[in-house]
């Protein structure tokens, strides 16, 4: 098989980050998560970030649903992109790191548009209508629970929606047969299954950690 890609050298992906939109909000929030030290990890990067606000857009999303919110940085991603009416439910458990989010979701003009929920994510979204109403949800969080926060959001999503994974390369380790830990083994579980799932179309992309997109069928089949 003829391979052909760009392996992202520091001085390239600084090019890269560089024709990147990031105002200042953005960037004074992604300094103060560094500012956590190792935990800063979890933050997403810059160019899935602008890539998640172009895909609200293109969509016309109107509701989001996000798993995983951390500081923040993703759901003001997220919201911007959304049409003028648009909301985010955000689903976090931690109380310290989602006061930051609500400090930089107030000064982006955002905080009146998305909901934080604190309390395990399958609780909330079992609790949301059945019915199919998420126009984009986007998964970043404990990665043992993947798989059962697609089966939640799924039936919720509208077809044509969307469901965007992060992490899904696990910094390579989900090729490396011999790692066996309990995060890796359900990455693998999820993307075994996307590729294959006749609800979704599903691509993965080398974007940061490895984003997975998939589009909920209309019916299922097509």
């Amino acid at each position: 098989m003829h391979e052909k890609f760009t392996s992202l050298t520091p001085k390239l992906y600084e090019y890269l980050v560089a024709h990147t939109p990031q105002d200042g909000v953005l960037r004074d929030l992604a300094a103060e998560t560094a500012a956590l030290g190792s935990l800063s990890l979890m933050q997403i990067s810059v160019e899935q970030g602008a890539l998640l606000t172009l895909l609200a857009r293109l969509m016309g999303a109107r509701y989001a649903v996000e798993v995983g919110t951390f500081t923040g940085y993703s759901a003001i991603c997220i919201a911007r992109g959304l049409a003028p009416s648009g909301r985010v439910l955000c689903c976090d458990v931690n109380e310290e790191w989602t006061t930051i989010a609500q400090r930089y979701w107030a000064r982006a003009g955002l905080a009146h548009r998305i909901e934080l929920r604190l309390a395990p994510a399958l609780d909330t979204l079992r609790s949301l209508p059945a019915h199919p109403e998420i126009d984009l949800a986007f998964v970043d969080a404990d990665k043992t629970n993947y798989l059962r926060y697609y089966e939640e959001l799924l039936p919720r999503l509208r077809p044509n929606g969307l469901i965007v994974f992060d992490n899904v390369l696990w910094m390579g380790q989900v090729a490396e047969c011999t790692d066996h830990s309990e995060s890796t083994e359900a990455l693998r579980k999820l993307n075994d299954l996307l590729v294959r799932d006749e609800r979704v179309d599903a691509v993965m992309i080398p974007v940061a950690d490895g984003l997975t997109l998939a589009r909920k069928r209309r019916g299922g089949t097509s």
